[in-house]
């Protein structure tokens, strides 16, 4: 790849995230006042124990799967990657992980090798002979990210790869027999990996850090098959030991290898992250914990709740509604004394980005073989992109905090440009209202459109605010239509294949580099891929391949701005906003929380300070 010292102004990864994070109604149930103690009849109070709250669940932990913050927090910790992201280096940088060191590439950029460390072994489980997991070698990996290219897996992430490696469409294309070779995939030994491109990949190590290239024995698959939804069988610091809709426990993997860690060269920052009390874990070897626990609570008050009792889970994103409970000033932000004396915080703006894109697969909205139609429907896109208010979305749900931008290249992103038109993100009735009169558009022949959407309150809000915009423009009510989703799974699932005219969602940076959110709009990449809107535009598509082959470069960015300002030309999204995300945890974890880039992978390296001496707050 190309830097590996990763640049951003970002961080999670593939990382797919819901757009409807931060509103509910509940109310307050304990005060910053209520000290966290741990329950005393609590049958792990002997052990150390982080139980963390998420505020969605995911419905498969397979890592052909890993589609999004939920899933990949999962896969990272239960299986191993060749590369990770450094524990505390901000900006992020990318480290070997299984991989032994980093890859040795040809002049050309086209040959990856990559050597793994010896001696690393897979959990003890039945898939196993004799139950005991077996060394974890090249072929593994292999095996592992031909999965992607075989339909019978249900794959999510074979868009990180296709085009890239020699063969390994062709390999799709023959039938996904695993014991036939790639040529541009390969086991060179036992402990050796090549990667042979079609074209340099500057990104390639990025995408081995990611859940999606998480390793998974064979015997595994082959013995649960559909289970390995709801089975891990992997070599990383955890083990699942139970997941279901509402928490996922994991235990210390105890054959986990022995690597202390050295927090200099995790890019540890004395003057930012010394009262984290992370220094603690200098020179030992992780996970400190003997069990984690992911609670999924996705209504904001009883998240707010868990985490204030004191004796049920120990981090918290901050729920919007909470922000003038804990804040005692949004401009700078500051933390009230009450909450900033027993409570760690932390808040930055996210690696990320909300935002709405029209599925351009319904005839109706989108692409249409009439071509005076297809015009049509683009200006009533633009028209409904012109009603929308985001300064208002802004205040409702985000507090004012977060930063509305024009396009999907966020602000933390390398190649954002601070200098362009505010256009598509200011609002204009009267626009919008011209362009539909001029366009024929009236309430009677204006199509019925699907608004998707996980259930629950603060997403039907989310949904009620866009149709009240809309409303506005004379869209009548009962041609907008919310069509909510039990879990954040199901909608995501609706989303890959198609069913909705409207996909509300968000983004977290899987990389520090503005491809990762260009690449949401690549052609190729429509549904079942990142592309929910799936658009295709042969110039932009042209314009995305000329540019993912080349290093950083004022060319380059110049390049992505131009496709962003394609995409915001063509009226295919309602974009887009980035939030600044607050984060509070008990003071006895001993640990820098990170949702962004890959979340979760800041795990590993949790530990608990069972001491009378917790360590302070780090503010800001």
């Amino acid at each position: 790849m190309v830097s590996l010292v990763l640049r951003i102004g970002r961080p999670i990864g593939l990382c797919l995230i819901t757009a409807c994070l931060l509103f509910g109604c509940g109310s307050r149930e304990a005060g910053p006042l209520d000290a966290p103690k741990r329950n005393s009849s609590d049958p792990y109070a002997h052990l150390k124990v982080y139980r963390h709250s998420m505020d969605g669940a995911p419905s498969s932990i397979d890592p052909v799967q890993a589609r999004n913050v939920y899933v990949n927090t999962v896969t990272i910790n239960a299986y191993d990657t060749l590369y990770a992201f450094k524990y505390l280096a901000r900006p992020y940088e990318v480290k070997p992980n299984l991989a032994a060191d980093m890859p040795e590439i040809s002049d050309d950029g086209l040959i990856y090798t990559i050597r793994i460390k010896q001696g690393v072994h897979f959990i003890d489980d039945p898939a196993f002979e004799g139950g005991i997991g077996r060394e974890v070698v090249a072929e593994d990996f292999v095996y592992s990210l031909k999965r992607h290219f075989d339909p019978t897996q249900r794959p999510a992430g074979a868009w990180l790869w296709q085009g890239r490696i020699v063969g390994l469409d062709d390999w799709k294309a023959a039938g996904s027999d695993y014991n036939q070779e790639v040529e541009g995939l390969r086991a060179v030994d036992r402990y050796t990996v090549q990667f042979k491109l079609v074209k340099p990949y500057p990104q390639l190590v990025y995408t081995l850090a990611q859940g999606y290239s998480a390793i998974v024995p064979r015997e595994a698959v082959e013995k649960y098959g559909r289970e390995m939804g709801s089975r891990a069988v992997g070599s990383g610091p955890f083990k699942v030991v139970s997941f279901d809709s509402a928490r996922l426990v994991f235990e210390k993997n105890e054959k986990y290898r022995q690597e202390p860690v050295d927090i200099d060269y995790e890019g540890y920052d004395e003057a930012t992250q010394k009262n984290t009390g992370v220094e603690r874990i200098n020179g030992r070897s992780p996970p400190f914990l003997d069990r984690l626990e992911l609670h999924f609570i996705n209504d904001n008050s009883a998240r707010w709740s868990s985490f204030t009792k004191g004796d049920e889970t120990q981090y918290l994103l901050v729920p919007n509604e909470q922000v003038d409970t804990i804040l005692s000033s949004k401009n700078p932000i500051t933390a009230k004394p009450e909450f900033a004396d027993q409570y760690q915080i932390r808040w930055y703006q996210e690696a990320g980005l909300v935002f709405m894109t029209f599925n351009l697969d319904f005839p109706e909205i989108g692409y249409n073989e009439d071509t005076e139609q297809e015009r049509r429907n683009k200006a009533l896109r633009c028209a409904m992109i012109k009603a929308f208010d985001w300064e208002r979305r802004n205040e409702s749900f985000y507090f004012g905090l977060g930063k509305v931008f024009p396009g999907i290249i966020p602000p933390v992103a390398p190649e954002f440009d601070p200098d362009m038109s505010q256009e598509s993100i200011t609002r204009d009735l009267e626009g919008a209202r011209q362009l539909l009169k001029d366009n024929g558009w009236t309430p009677e022949n204006l199509p019925t459109l699907e608004y998707g959407s996980q259930a629950g309150v603060s997403q039907r809000l989310f949904f009620e605010q866009f149709r009240g915009f809309m409303v506005k423009i004379g869209y009548p009510t009962d041609k907008l239509v919310l069509k909510q989703y039990a879990t954040f799974g199901d909608y995501s699932k609706a989303m890959s294949l198609s069913q909705l005219h409207l996909v509300s969602k968000g983004w977290g940076l899987d990389y520090p580099d503005a491809e990762n959110t260009l690449q949401l709009f690549y052609g190729p990449n429509g549904s079942p891929g990142s592309n929910d809107a799936n658009y295709a535009n042969p110039e932009y598509d042209r314009l995305y391949e000329q540019a993912a082959v080349m290093q950083p470069s004022p060319e380059r960015t110049a390049i992505y701005r131009r496709m962003n300002q394609m995409a915001i030309d063509d009226c295919i999204g309602v974009m887009a906003l980035s939030r600044t995300r607050i984060m509070m945890w008990h003071k006895d974890v001993v640990a820098l929380p990170d949702r962004e880039i890959v979340g979760g992978f800041f795990m590993k390296y949790v530990d608990i300070d069972k001491s009378d001496s917790p360590v302070q707050d780090i503010g800001d």
